[in-house]
Order: C-alpha cells, then sequence, then structure tokens
C-alpha cells in the first residue's frame, strides 16, 4: 500500500524578531521604538522579513512592552506578538520564548532575527531563505558589518543574524543560549552546519550613536545636560 506524502508545512518560514531589549546602551529607550521611515523600527523589521519572504513573524517584546504595542502597527494576521517577562536576564530568554512562539506554528524552518539591524532589507532575506539548506543553518555575513572602515572580510566574523535554522535545529539551539549569547555556543559547536551567505549592506546593531545614521531619518543628537 503506498504510503501518503508527509503534508507540507501550513506555516513553512517562521521568523522570530526579537526585541524585547531596553537599550540601555544607546540610552534612548527601547530600540523597537526608535523611528525609522515612518514608523517605528519593529514595523520596518517585521515588514522586510514578510517582504523577504517569512510566512509568519514572532515579535518578542519585554521592556515597556506595553508602550511598545500601543505605539506600533503590528496588526497583520501573519504577526504574533508574545511578551518575555524575563527579558532583563539577557537576550537568551527572549530566543527561547520566541522560538517557542514560533514551533506551534509547526515550520520548517525558523529565521532569527534582530530588531536593531535597519540595514537589512527584503533582498537579504529571500537572499537567505534560498541558500538555506534542510538540516542546516544559513547565517548571513555583512560587507559594511562594521561600518566603511570595515576590516578585510576575512578579519570579519565568520556569520551574523538574520539567521535561518532548520526546524529541528531550533529548539536545541534556543535550549542551549544563555544571557546575552543566543544561540552562539550552539553554532560554535556545529559550525560544519552553517553556510555563510554574504550580503552587500550593512548588517550594523544600533549600539552607539555613531550607528545612528542607518535609521531614515538620522534622530536627533540626545540634549546635553
Amino acid at each position: 500500500m503506498p504510503t501518503s506524502p508527509t503534508p507540507a508545512p501550513a506555516t513553512p518560514t517562521v521568523a522570530v524578531l526579537l526585541a524585547a531589549g531596553a537599550g540601555t546602551r544607546l540610552g534612548r529607550g527601547p530600540k523597537a521604538l526608535l523611528p525609522h521611515r515612518g514608523g517605528t523600527l519593529v514595523e520596518h523589521a517585521t515588514a522586510v522579513l514578510l517582504a523577504g519572504g517569512c510566512d509568519a513573524v514572532v515579535v518578542v517584546l519585554g521592556a515597556e512592552a506595553e508602550r511598545v504595542r500601543s505605539g506600533s502597527r503590528l496588526d497583520d494576521p501573519r504577526v504574533r506578538v508574545v511578551d518575555n517577562p524575563g527579558w532583563s536576564s539577557g537576550m537568551a530568554s527572549s530566543l527561547r520564548v520566541g522560538v517557542a512562539a514560533a514551533l506551534d506554528l509547526a515550520p520548517a524552518r525558523v529565521v532569527v532575527a534582530h530588531v536593531d539591524q535597519p540595514g537589512v532589507v527584503p533582498d537579504d532575506v529571500a537572499r537567505l531563505l534560498a541558500a538555506h539548506r534542510p538540516g542546516r543553518v544559513a547565517a548571513s555575513r555583512w560587507a559594511a558589518a562594521v561600518g566603511p572602515e570595515a576590516p578585510a572580510r576575512t578579519d570579519r566574523p565568520r556569520w551574523s543574524h538574520p539567521l535561518v535554522l532548520d526546524a529541528a535545529l531550533a529548539a536545541p539551539a534556543a535550549a542551549s543560549a544563555h544571557d546575552d549569547h543566543g544561540a552562539r555556543d550552539f553554532l560554535r559547536t556545529h559550525a560544519d552546519l552553517i553556510d555563510v551567505v554574504d550580503h552587500p549592506g550593512d548588517g550594523r546593531d544600533l549600539d552607539t550613536e555613531a550607528d545612528l545614521d542607518l535609521l531614515d531619518p538620522p534622530p536627533a543628537p540626545p540634549l546635553s545636560a
């Protein structure tokens, strides 16, 4: 008797957007609420993931979650907003919350993205998804990851975010995360599973005032005391 084919996942690609931080280092409140291209940064990052080919996005909020939620348009039916009450313990807890919510949708693969990379565009997400192979990880590498004075590519980190994990790898990656390290330790010990995907743009995180030139329009400098 012939076997029935395995049904395709109803939501093949689910992204986890980590947007729970307080933005303490930058000092401008939650980065999710920074203005960018007529909306907030969390709106923009969500739209980029969907336009790039993700079927759903799980947005993980934490610091000032109610203010972020009320100040952002996240009502697309493909978007699920979840809260991480333990956000202050570090990014690892947000990754675990987000991956658990993503796996509830039974995807084939999970994208992990950070809200504070405004240089990511839909073509970057599409390129990453196209390069991903079952059972493996596709990770980003940026041409301008540390700005215009970046060292030669061979001197840069091997991989960065966003990244795509086979769904079978997402849970162990999240389980191994601790503090602010995310899935770094898991990926380091499974380096043979990583395919690096080069992007032409600027994948810097917004960590300092100098990085705010990535925002459109760049915000005014803070008032001096």
